[in-house]
């Protein structure tokens, strides 16, 4: 899956399949500004942090049980979201330093280190992190071609289907698969 915020016209949380299609609103009511991101993969929450509201969120996959995190105008100078055991963690652009927030509770905020560059983006590379890759279906075939599409290859549904979609230029052909 693909999660994504959007703060246009109405402002949510969405998912969708990673070819696009099934594209599903987890979060649209009572937010404003959704700028970050986190996913906790093995328990399946989404975490997002609201500008406007000042507040950082949680919900399942589906959008269920949303909970507060912590609210307040710390939140205003926040950007960047990651998720590591029982910490979220982000950049605060006004001290220029990397927080960290306790996740079930909200409480037990720290500034863990003062950055020298501004930042955006926060993420954690740790080996428990990693999904298992499992056999996929875009995985390349005898003839060196990702799940046998030409140009593109998208996981759709699940891991065992696919869409293949085409560059810039080109268009699909009947086949399903190659571009011409």
């Amino acid at each position: 899956k693909l999660f994504f915020t959007d703060y246009g016209n109405a402002a949510k949380v969405e998912r969708c399949d990673m070819d696009g299609m099934n594209r599903t609103w987890i979060v649209d009511s009572k937010i404003e500004q959704p700028t970050a991101l986190a996913l906790d993969l093995i328990n399946k929450y989404v975490y997002w942090l609201d500008i406007y509201l000042e507040s950082v969120e949680v919900v399942d996959y589906q959008g269920r049980r949303r909970q507060t995190i912590t609210k307040g105008r710390q939140i205003r100078h926040l950007c960047g979201l990651a998720v590591f055991e029982n910490y979220l963690y982000t950049v605060n652009s006004d001290s220029l330093s990397i927080s960290r927030i306790n996740r079930y509770n909200g409480t037990d905020v720290q500034a863990l280190a003062r950055l020298d560059n501004p930042a955006k983006e926060i993420r954690v590379y740790q080996k428990r992190t990693q999904a298992a890759v499992r056999s996929h279906a875009c995985e390349v075939d005898p003839a060196g071609m990702p799940g046998g599409c030409s140009h593109i290859c998208l996981l759709s549904s699940s891991y065992k289907a696919r869409t293949c979609r085409c560059r810039t230029g080109f268009i699909l052909g009947s086949d399903g698969r190659s571009c011409k």
